[in-house]
């Protein structure tokens, strides 16, 4: 095999593993932000249960508190009570909001990290055409060579 042969194999070669790298590097971005993402919701989860179980021990120690001054838990004291409540669900829900936000974000970037690897994957393509196409024509014309000596009824 000559030397331009080897030569057209390798740019064909190389062409392929810088697309197939591309491609390979977007796809594995997309899945670690997707994992990002999934560990954000844990840590979500879990720091929402600790606020939630925070909030219980502070409701049932006022509560306990009145009772133990005599202050009955109906009328103003539940009415206070009822709106600190109100208050605490409207914050729970505005960080549990930006969480989902911002989880979706990461899924987003990463997705836009695959298209960028497929979109980089096929510029090298284009980019390589005249070489891959120069590199199929030196195969052809080498493969195709009629060897020295060889020619009629040898």
């Amino acid at each position: 095999m000559s030397f331009a042969i080897i030569a057209a194999v390798a740019t064909i070669a190389g062409t392929a593993t810088s697309v197939y790298g591309s491609v390979q590097a977007g796809k594995a971005a997309e899945d670690a932000a997707k994992e990002q993402a999934r560990q954000e919701k844990i840590q979500a989860e879990s720091e929402e249960l600790a606020r939630r179980e925070e909030l219980n021990r502070q409701l049932a120690a006022q509560t306990a508190a009145m009772a133990a001054g005599g202050i009955a838990a109906e009328g103003t004291p539940a009415s206070i009570a009822l709106e600190q409540a109100k208050t605490i669900s409207q914050s729970e829900g505005m960080i549990s909001l930006s969480g989902k936000l911002a989880r979706a974000q990461t899924i987003r970037s990463g997705q836009a990290a695959k298209a960028a690897g497929y979109t980089q994957g096929i510029s090298t393509l284009l980019s390589s055409g005249e070489d891959l196409y120069n590199a199929g024509k030196t195969i052809k014309d080498k493969w195709n060579k009629p060897k020295e000596g060889k020619e009629g009824g040898e």
